[in-house]
């Protein structure tokens, strides 16, 4: 598929259709009992150029982990799961860190077939460019399921699949809703397929927080422009110094929580949401979750989600792991 199919604009229409379900949201998670917004919303241009910037951090220590992980065991996962169908990347971005895997299954005589799944239909295209010389690129412009679903009708093979879901974006899930989404990923394989998860794992809390407070104030710019964005789009009048960022570790719950704290006693209206919200002084809008699991954990996982748990990779300097299943 070539680089020109992602290349198209939003249409009026998608884009109507997009503002008034972040309006939907809005007006709906704002009037809850514990204010929040909804962690995709921070994503927007602004914010994805934020948190490329976060990852990049001494404090951020999850992406360089997973890439040495992946760095170190490309080969190990190309000598357990031989020469797939397909390499199938829910929620791909531009594929940066998976050249190590294609390049791991790149022979003189075999071109790995790559089918990343992604929303961004610009991070397709990117990755579509960088990843071309290496690998037979298929995008699906989609959600994680029903990409999945588009990539697995594409088998034409009787070899298994690999699908990869790396980064720690598991850690956004609820745990419940984590392993409904494992077992909706599995209700799509058959036997025998592989899926390689990547996770973070809980450590010192100092050092957790850390990397979701960073001292220069990225993380907290990255939050706050999550209101600046509902100003942009939704007619909101939310004043951006009345707020602070606060992450908490919930031991209990075992993951890292972002909120927005608002510092005075204060009513914001939002527009296109035709909503009017009031805030009392240190009241929070709970904006993100990153589940932190146990190794043990991740096992119990794989065996409730119907995959067998075949290797843990674990990197020694930010305790991070790439775990291989494969599908009972």
């Amino acid at each position: 598929m070539s680089t020109r199919a992602f290349t198209w604009s939003i249409t009026e229409t998608e884009s109507s259709v997009a503002v008034r379900e972040f309006a939907t949201d809005v007006r709906s998670d704002l009037n809850k009992p514990q204010k929040e917004l909804h962690s995709k919303y921070l994503y927007d241009e602004l914010g994805s150029a934020l948190f490329e910037a976060i990852t990049r951090l001494p404090e951020y220590g999850l992406t360089r982990a997973d890439e040495r992980l992946l760095a170190a065991h490309a080969p190990d996962l190309a000598q357990a799961v031989p020469a797939p169908a397909a390499i199938i990347e829910l929620g791909s971005g531009t594929g940066e860190k998976t050249r190590h895997i294609l390049e791991a299954y790149r022979s003189a005589q075999h071109r790995p077939k790559y089918i990343p799944i992604d929303v961004s239909s610009n991070a397709l295209a990117r990755c579509h460019r960088d990843l071309s010389q290496i690998a037979d690129v298929t995008a699906i412009e989609g959600p994680y399921l029903s990409g999945l679903d588009q990539a697995i009708a594409q088998r034409s093979a009787r070899k298994p699949v690999l699908v990869l879901f790396l980064g720690s974006t598991i850690g956004n899930f609820e745990r419940r809703c984590a392993l409904e989404f494992l077992k909706g990923v599995r209700r799509l394989l058959r036997p025998g397929d592989a899926f390689l998860l990547g996770a973070d794992l809980v450590k010192d809390a100092d050092r957790m927080l850390l990397a979701y407070d960073d001292p220069i104030g990225l993380t907290a710019a990255f939050n706050l422009n999550l209101l600046g964005r509902v100003n942009r789009e939704l007619g909101g009048d939310f004043d951006l110094r009345s707020f602070e960022h606060e992450a908490r570790w919930n031991a209990e719950q075992g993951r890292i929580e972002m909120h927005l704290r608002s510092l005075v006693r204060q009513t914001v209206t939002i527009a296109l949401a035709h909503s009017t919200v009031h805030f009392f002084a240190g009241e929070t809008i709970w904006t993100e979750s990153s589940h932190k699991f146990q190794i043990d954990e991740i096992s119990v996982l794989a065996e409730h989600a119907g995959f067998n748990a075949r290797a843990h990779w674990v990197d020694s300097e930010w305790p991070f792991v790439e775990s291989l299943w494969i599908a009972r």
